[in-house]
């Protein structure tokens, strides 16, 4: 049986701090080798050198570079910073590229003070005018950043001095230091390269060097960066879409890293003193089912609720991921200040309540059920409810698609029915997920679920500057009774994500978000 390891922390003040789309689910619970890499990390000579091999199934999509997929997500991780950094475990923003902020007390203004000495990779000094364009940019909804609503808030930029600047906001924004966590610090001068995936500069601990479509990515080490030399020469993240073909290349030496890693396929690894399993801790993976609101027959809220019940959720985590994970019919984990206990168990599975809702709705089409391919979890995942939902006597079909797919319908809303993926966020301030993730935005969302009581639930949670406070705490409720009765999105379970490694492999961290952070990673002998 699988047991929780610590994670291995940088020697920085960013300290340690993960959206993956794939249809492959990684455990929780594996060996202590994180500790056991710990303790030789701390035994044994650093190693200079060396190229880390990253293999995953997605490949780079330029036009959704601010995604978070996990090919864009490791590229933004190694290639760019942020302002503040978040460790996984909490939320106290700890410095960055901004070595102190303040934040008004109505919350309508933000002032930071950056680092005095940092530079890009074609060696332009970093000031306050690079954040202002990387703020805008991001807040441009044609880029598709998930918090480009809380960017959008910023009215004016002060940036009179070159290493300080002050934001003013149009509304005080609960997670405004969530964006600054989550938003890289782009260069103007490279943005052709970085539209079409030829070039992107920034500041961060490595710089790119070339995208291959369907093929791979390669970075070289910054000897430059602000915060100390990376130890390796490089990294090349190599896409691999076949699940077993990755595990089986970690096992041949061919590659160094997973970026997640199956189950079954975790249990092998665990016996085996050559790899490690390490706990990303702190990035939530909330899997849910999601709904189309205006497919036919799932725009019946009654129809969205008949499946909340008969989907047997605790069978699912139990059979499919050998009961790593928490079943909860919200999405909060229990460290939220918008968890609540007893609205969590909502849609326990009740097949009875099921079938009469179908009874009351009557004839109900055929409806589609998108589910990534990649990992035959996916698939026993999507057939299990299949089966529950024709129990409760509605009728379905499965449409496996590939990631790129997967990701053009979240962002679009196009999907034809329901659909099983993938989302974060829950690990970060409560109003973060209803302003910004594709599946929840209250403006526009992937479900084309728009309900002025769901926005003003938002909007009321949005606004509260104390996200801890009693206040906001009353205004969690009223929102998860929205998400709870209307029903667009169906919470199955949440687990943190896992890495697979090879033993040689030290130091690795990431962040809020499932950076990878490889600044302080080496290779031994």
């Amino acid at each position: 049986m699988f047991s929780r390891p610590a994670h291995l922390r940088r020697r920085s003040m960013l300290g340690a701090i993960a959206l993956s789309f794939a249809g492959v689910l990684a455990v929780a619970g594996c060996t202590s080798a994180v500790d056991q890499a710990a303790t030789e990390a701390g035994s044994a000579e650093v190693t200079e050198g060396g190229v880390l091999r990253i293999g995953d199934a997605g490949d780079l999509t330029p036009a959704s570079l601010y995604s978070g997929a996990m090919a864009q997500a490791t590229l933004t991780g190694l290639v760019y910073d942020t302002l503040i950094s978040y460790p996984p475990e909490g939320l106290e923003p700890e410095p960055a590229l901004a070595q102190s902020w303040e934040i008004s007390p109505d919350g309508r203004s933000v002032t930071l003070t950056l680092r005095p000495d940092v530079t890009f990779h074609d060696g332009r000094p970093f000031t306050s005018t690079d954040v202002e364009f990387s703020l805008r940019t991001y807040a441009d909804p044609m880029r598709a950043g998930q918090l480009a609503s809380t960017a959008g808030l910023i009215t004016e930029y002060d940036t009179s001095d070159p290493h300080a600047l002050t934001l003013t906001l149009s509304q005080p924004a609960s997670n405004i230091l969530d964006l600054l966590d989550i938003v890289p610090i782009i260069d103007e001068n490279s943005m052709a390269g970085f539209d079409a995936g030829s070039g992107y500069i920034g500041t961060g601990a490595f710089r790119f060097v070339e995208w291959k479509p369907g093929t791979s990515m390669t970075f070289e080490a910054n000897e430059d960066y602000w915060d100390g030399a990376p130890h390796l020469d490089g990294v090349e993240y190599l896409v691999i879409p076949d699940a077993q073909t990755r595990v089986s290349q970690l096992r041949s030496g061919q590659l160094d890293l997973l970026l997640a890693i199956a189950p079954r396929d975790a249990e092998q690894l665990e016996s085996d003193t050559r790899y490690q399993l390490v706990d990303q801790v702190g990035v939530e993976r909330n899997w849910y089912i999601g709904a189309n609101v205006q497919a036919p027959g799932i725009n019946d809220v009654r129809v969205r609720q008949a499946i909340a019940y008969a989907v047997d959720n605790d069978r699912i985590l139990a059979d499919v991921y050998q009961g790593y994970g928490t079943v909860g019919s919200l999405p909060w984990p229990d460290y939220s200040p918008a968890y609540d206990a007893d609205l969590n168990d909502t849609y326990a599975q009740d097949v009875d309540k099921a079938k009469a809702l179908v009874a009351e709705v009557g004839a109900i089409p055929v409806i589609p059920i998108t589910y990534t391919t990649g990992s035959s979890e996916s698939e026993a995942v999507a057939q299990i409810i299949q089966a529950d939902l024709a129990a409760a006597g509605i009728e379905t079909g499965l449409e496996p698609v590939d990631q790129a797919t997967n990701l053009k319908h979240l962002i679009g809303g196009t999907y034809g029915g329901l659909w099983i993926t993938a989302h974060t966020y829950t690990q970060y301030t409560p109003a973060t997920l209803p302003t910004s993730a594709y599946p929840f935005n209250a403006q526009k969302n992937t479900s084309n679920f728009i309900d002025p009581d769901y926005q003003a639930a938002v909007a009321n949670a949005w606004q509260i500057v104390d996200p801890t406070s009693a206040e906001a705490e009353a205004a969690y409720k009223v929102l998860n009774t929205e998400l709870l009765d209307n029903a667009f999105l169906i919470e199955l379970f949440a687990s943190e994500n896992w890495l697979a490694m090879s033993g040689n492999v030290h130091g690795v961290d990431w962040s809020k978000k499932a950076e990878l952070d490889l600044s302080d990673t080496y290779l031994s002998e």
